[in-house]
Protein backbone atom coordinates (compact mmCIF):
# COMPACT_ATOMS: atom_id res chain seq x y z
CA UNK A 1 0.00 0.00 0.00
CA UNK A 2 0.99 3.66 -0.45
CA UNK A 3 2.18 4.50 3.08
CA UNK A 4 4.01 1.17 3.37
CA UNK A 5 5.92 2.05 0.19
CA UNK A 6 6.87 5.43 1.66
CA UNK A 7 8.23 3.75 4.80
CA UNK A 8 10.05 1.11 2.79
CA UNK A 9 11.88 3.61 0.62
CA UNK A 10 12.85 5.77 3.58
CA UNK A 11 14.03 2.68 5.42
CA UNK A 12 16.44 1.55 2.74
CA UNK A 13 17.86 4.97 1.90
CA UNK A 14 19.97 5.18 5.04
CA UNK A 15 20.87 2.88 7.87
CA UNK A 16 22.00 5.88 9.94
CA UNK A 17 18.84 7.99 9.91
CA UNK A 18 15.38 7.16 11.20
CA UNK A 19 12.52 6.65 8.79
CA UNK A 20 10.54 9.17 10.80
CA UNK A 21 13.12 11.91 10.33
CA UNK A 22 13.08 11.46 6.56
CA UNK A 23 9.33 11.23 6.13
CA UNK A 24 8.78 14.24 8.41
CA UNK A 25 11.21 16.34 6.38
CA UNK A 26 9.51 15.21 3.18
CA UNK A 27 6.11 16.22 4.58
CA UNK A 28 7.41 19.67 5.53
CA UNK A 29 8.92 20.14 2.09
CA UNK A 30 5.79 18.87 0.32
CA UNK A 31 3.53 21.37 2.08
CA UNK A 32 4.97 24.19 -0.06
CA UNK A 33 4.66 22.08 -3.21
CA UNK A 34 1.39 20.18 -2.85
CA UNK A 35 -0.80 22.38 -0.68
CA UNK A 36 -2.15 25.80 -1.51
CA UNK A 37 -1.90 29.16 0.22
CA UNK A 38 -2.27 30.14 2.96
CA UNK A 39 0.76 28.12 3.98
CA UNK A 40 0.91 27.02 7.60
CA UNK A 41 4.68 26.58 7.76
CA UNK A 42 7.50 27.32 5.32
CA UNK A 43 10.43 24.94 5.58
CA UNK A 44 12.46 26.21 2.66
CA UNK A 45 15.44 23.99 3.48
CA UNK A 46 13.79 20.57 3.90
CA UNK A 47 14.19 19.55 0.25
CA UNK A 48 17.91 20.34 0.35
CA UNK A 49 18.58 18.35 3.51
CA UNK A 50 16.88 15.27 1.99
CA UNK A 51 19.48 15.34 -0.74
CA UNK A 52 19.30 12.57 -3.34
CA UNK A 53 16.21 11.11 -1.66
CA UNK A 54 14.11 14.28 -2.00
CA UNK A 55 12.51 13.58 -5.37
CA UNK A 56 11.42 10.08 -4.42
CA UNK A 57 10.08 10.90 -0.95
CA UNK A 58 8.39 14.15 -1.93
CA UNK A 59 7.13 12.47 -5.07
CA UNK A 60 4.58 10.46 -3.10
CA UNK A 61 3.01 13.71 -1.94
CA UNK A 62 3.13 15.14 -5.49
CA UNK A 63 1.30 12.11 -6.89
CA UNK A 64 -1.10 11.46 -4.01
CA UNK A 65 -1.42 14.83 -2.28
CA UNK A 66 -5.08 14.34 -1.43
CA UNK A 67 -4.57 10.92 0.15
CA UNK A 68 -5.87 11.23 3.75
CA UNK A 69 -2.79 9.60 5.23
CA UNK A 70 -0.33 11.87 3.45
CA UNK A 71 -2.36 15.03 4.06
CA UNK A 72 -2.64 14.06 7.74
CA UNK A 73 1.12 13.53 7.91
CA UNK A 74 1.73 16.97 6.45
CA UNK A 75 -0.76 18.55 8.80
CA UNK A 76 0.77 16.97 11.87
CA UNK A 77 4.38 17.99 11.20
CA UNK A 78 3.76 21.51 9.94
CA UNK A 79 1.39 22.41 12.79
CA UNK A 80 3.74 21.27 15.55
CA UNK A 81 6.71 23.02 13.88
CA UNK A 82 4.75 26.24 13.42
CA UNK A 83 3.58 26.20 17.03
CA UNK A 84 7.06 25.58 18.44
CA UNK A 85 8.64 28.36 16.42
CA UNK A 86 5.83 30.77 17.30
CA UNK A 87 6.45 30.01 20.99
CA UNK A 88 10.17 30.54 20.49
CA UNK A 89 9.50 33.89 18.84
CA UNK A 90 7.48 34.97 21.87
CA UNK A 91 10.19 33.74 24.25
CA UNK A 92 12.91 35.65 22.39
CA UNK A 93 10.90 38.82 22.93
CA UNK A 94 11.13 38.06 26.68
CA UNK A 95 14.90 37.74 26.45
CA UNK A 96 15.33 33.95 26.07
CA UNK A 97 18.49 33.16 24.11
CA UNK A 98 18.72 29.34 24.16
CA UNK A 99 16.77 26.89 22.01
CA UNK A 100 17.13 23.12 22.47
CA UNK A 101 15.76 20.60 19.99
CA UNK A 102 15.59 17.09 21.45
CA UNK A 103 15.56 14.49 18.69
CA UNK A 104 16.31 17.21 16.15
CA UNK A 105 16.40 14.81 13.20
CA UNK A 106 16.32 16.76 9.94
CA UNK A 107 14.84 19.90 11.47
CA UNK A 108 16.20 22.90 9.56
CA UNK A 109 15.40 25.77 11.93
CA UNK A 110 19.06 26.74 12.42
CA UNK A 111 19.64 27.02 8.66
CA UNK A 112 16.61 28.98 7.46
CA UNK A 113 14.93 30.98 10.25
CA UNK A 114 15.86 34.60 11.03
CA UNK A 115 15.24 33.71 14.68
CA UNK A 116 18.27 31.40 14.60
CA UNK A 117 20.55 34.43 14.64
CA UNK A 118 19.09 35.55 17.98
CA UNK A 119 19.50 32.30 19.95
CA UNK A 120 22.03 29.56 20.61
CA UNK A 121 20.57 26.46 18.95
CA UNK A 122 21.36 23.07 20.52
CA UNK A 123 20.50 20.11 18.29
CA UNK A 124 20.41 16.93 20.38
CA UNK A 125 20.34 13.61 18.54
CA UNK A 126 22.10 10.31 18.00
CA UNK A 127 25.69 10.77 16.73
CA UNK A 128 25.01 8.73 13.57
CA UNK A 129 21.96 10.84 12.73
CA UNK A 130 23.95 14.02 13.19
CA UNK A 131 26.79 12.75 10.99
CA UNK A 132 24.30 11.94 8.23
CA UNK A 133 22.66 15.35 8.55
CA UNK A 134 25.93 17.26 8.48
CA UNK A 135 26.98 15.38 5.38
CA UNK A 136 23.64 16.15 3.70
CA UNK A 137 23.92 19.84 4.58
CA UNK A 138 27.43 20.01 3.18
CA UNK A 139 26.39 18.25 -0.03
CA UNK A 140 23.57 20.75 -0.47
CA UNK A 141 25.87 23.70 0.13
CA UNK A 142 24.03 24.69 3.30
CA UNK A 143 26.43 26.18 5.84
CA UNK A 144 26.12 25.54 9.57
CA UNK A 145 25.93 28.90 11.37
CA UNK A 146 28.06 29.61 14.41
CA UNK A 147 24.91 29.76 16.55
CA UNK A 148 24.20 26.05 15.96
CA UNK A 149 25.65 23.41 18.28
CA UNK A 150 25.40 19.70 17.57
CA UNK A 151 25.00 17.79 20.84
CA UNK A 152 25.61 14.09 20.13
CA UNK A 153 23.76 11.86 22.58
CA UNK A 154 22.23 8.41 22.58
CA UNK A 155 19.62 9.07 25.24
CA UNK A 156 19.14 5.35 25.78
CA UNK A 157 22.54 5.28 27.49
CA UNK A 158 23.85 8.87 27.78
CA UNK A 159 22.96 11.50 30.36
CA UNK A 160 21.01 14.34 28.74
CA UNK A 161 22.13 16.91 31.30
CA UNK A 162 25.79 15.90 30.88
CA UNK A 163 25.50 16.08 27.09
CA UNK A 164 23.92 19.54 27.22
CA UNK A 165 26.57 20.84 29.62
CA UNK A 166 29.30 19.50 27.36
CA UNK A 167 27.68 21.37 24.47
CA UNK A 168 27.75 24.65 26.37
CA UNK A 169 24.10 24.85 27.41
CA UNK A 170 23.65 27.23 30.36
CA UNK A 171 21.35 25.57 32.89
CA UNK A 172 21.23 28.82 34.87
CA UNK A 173 19.52 30.67 32.01
CA UNK A 174 16.00 30.03 30.64
CA UNK A 175 15.48 28.25 27.35
CA UNK A 176 12.85 26.93 24.99
CA UNK A 177 13.02 23.16 24.52
CA UNK A 178 11.18 21.44 21.69
CA UNK A 179 10.71 17.68 21.79
CA UNK A 180 8.54 16.93 18.79
CA UNK A 181 7.51 13.70 17.12
CA UNK A 182 9.31 11.57 19.70
CA UNK A 183 7.17 10.61 22.71
CA UNK A 184 5.13 8.02 20.83
CA UNK A 185 8.31 5.99 20.20
CA UNK A 186 9.36 5.92 23.88
CA UNK A 187 8.04 4.03 26.87
CA UNK A 188 7.16 5.94 30.02
CA UNK A 189 10.41 5.13 31.79
CA UNK A 190 12.44 6.58 28.92
CA UNK A 191 10.25 9.69 28.83
CA UNK A 192 10.69 10.14 32.57
CA UNK A 193 14.46 9.78 32.27
CA UNK A 194 14.63 12.56 29.68
CA UNK A 195 12.40 14.84 31.75
CA UNK A 196 14.63 14.20 34.76
CA UNK A 197 17.57 15.39 32.66
CA UNK A 198 15.77 18.72 32.26
CA UNK A 199 14.99 19.12 35.95
CA UNK A 200 17.93 21.50 36.51
CA UNK A 201 16.81 23.95 33.84
CA UNK A 202 16.25 27.53 34.97
CA UNK A 203 12.84 28.74 36.06
CA UNK A 204 10.91 30.00 33.06
CA UNK A 205 12.31 27.37 30.70
CA UNK A 206 9.51 26.28 28.38
CA UNK A 207 9.06 22.75 27.09
CA UNK A 208 7.03 22.06 23.96
CA UNK A 209 6.30 18.44 23.15
CA UNK A 210 3.57 16.44 21.45
CA UNK A 211 1.89 13.16 22.29
CA UNK A 212 -0.44 10.74 20.58
CA UNK A 213 -3.97 10.39 21.91
CA UNK A 214 -5.48 7.04 22.92
CA UNK A 215 -8.31 5.57 20.87
CA UNK A 216 -11.11 7.02 22.99
CA UNK A 217 -9.94 10.60 22.34
CA UNK A 218 -9.17 10.29 18.62
CA UNK A 219 -11.58 11.12 15.82
CA UNK A 220 -12.29 8.82 12.87
CA UNK A 221 -9.57 10.29 10.65
CA UNK A 222 -6.99 9.87 13.40
CA UNK A 223 -8.06 6.29 14.05
CA UNK A 224 -7.60 5.53 10.37
CA UNK A 225 -4.12 7.04 10.48
CA UNK A 226 -3.10 4.95 13.50
CA UNK A 227 -4.57 1.74 12.07
CA UNK A 228 -2.77 2.12 8.74
CA UNK A 229 0.51 3.84 9.60
CA UNK A 230 1.18 2.26 13.00
CA UNK A 231 1.85 -1.26 11.68
CA UNK A 232 4.05 0.08 8.85
CA UNK A 233 6.10 2.09 11.34
CA UNK A 234 6.51 -0.93 13.61
CA UNK A 235 7.57 -3.15 10.70
CA UNK A 236 10.39 -0.73 9.96
CA UNK A 237 11.66 -0.56 13.53
CA UNK A 238 9.82 2.47 14.90
CA UNK A 239 6.93 1.08 16.89
CA UNK A 240 4.58 3.46 18.68
CA UNK A 241 4.85 2.68 22.39
CA UNK A 242 3.00 5.45 24.21
CA UNK A 243 -0.42 7.08 23.96
CA UNK A 244 -1.49 9.63 26.57
CA UNK A 245 -4.50 11.54 27.80
CA UNK A 246 -3.93 15.23 28.62
CA UNK A 247 -4.36 14.43 32.32
CA UNK A 248 -1.59 11.83 32.16
CA UNK A 249 0.82 14.18 30.40
CA UNK A 250 0.05 17.02 32.80
CA UNK A 251 0.76 14.75 35.77
CA UNK A 252 3.99 13.46 34.23
CA UNK A 253 5.30 16.97 33.62
CA UNK A 254 4.26 18.14 37.09
CA UNK A 255 6.24 15.32 38.70
CA UNK A 256 9.36 16.65 36.97
CA UNK A 257 9.00 20.27 38.04
CA UNK A 258 6.91 21.76 35.26
CA UNK A 259 4.00 24.06 36.04
CA UNK A 260 0.49 23.97 34.60
CA UNK A 261 0.45 22.40 31.15
CA UNK A 262 -1.40 23.85 28.18
CA UNK A 263 -2.76 21.18 25.83
CA UNK A 264 -3.14 22.45 22.27
CA UNK A 265 -5.06 20.60 19.57
CA UNK A 266 -3.94 20.62 15.96
CA UNK A 267 -6.82 22.96 15.12
CA UNK A 268 -5.73 25.46 17.76
CA UNK A 269 -1.97 25.21 17.15
CA UNK A 270 -2.04 27.77 14.34
CA UNK A 271 -4.13 30.88 13.58
CA UNK A 272 -7.73 30.00 12.71
CA UNK A 273 -7.56 31.74 9.33
CA UNK A 274 -5.05 29.14 8.14
CA UNK A 275 -7.78 26.48 8.24
CA UNK A 276 -9.86 28.33 5.64
CA UNK A 277 -8.57 26.07 2.89
CA UNK A 278 -9.37 24.70 -0.55
CA UNK A 279 -6.83 21.85 -0.42
CA UNK A 280 -6.83 18.51 1.46
CA UNK A 281 -5.36 19.74 4.76
CA UNK A 282 -7.74 19.35 7.69
CA UNK A 283 -7.06 19.31 11.45
CA UNK A 284 -7.55 15.90 13.05
CA UNK A 285 -7.56 14.67 16.64
CA UNK A 286 -4.47 12.50 16.41
CA UNK A 287 -1.98 14.22 18.68
CA UNK A 288 -1.83 17.16 21.07
CA UNK A 289 0.94 19.66 21.77
CA UNK A 290 1.82 20.15 25.44
CA UNK A 291 3.46 23.36 26.60
CA UNK A 292 4.69 23.90 30.17
CA UNK A 293 7.27 25.96 32.03
CA UNK A 294 9.76 24.99 34.71
CA UNK A 295 8.72 26.41 38.06
CA UNK A 296 5.79 28.43 36.82
CA UNK A 297 2.30 28.52 35.35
Amino acid sequence: MLFESVYSIADVTSQELSTTAMTAAAARAAHLIVDQAPFIFADTCATAVLGEHADELIGYHREHGNHPILSAARGQVICRSRYAEDRLDAAVSRGVRQYVMLGAGLDTFAYRSPLAATVRVFEVDHPATQAWKRSALAAAGVSVPGSAVFVPADLAVDSLSDALRAGGFAFGEPAVISWLGVLMYLDRDAIGKTLAGLSDCASGTELITDYMLPHELRDEAADQYVELVGPAAAEHGERWLSFFTPTEVGGLLARHGFGATAHVSQRDAVPAALWQRTDALRPIDLSVIACARVGGP
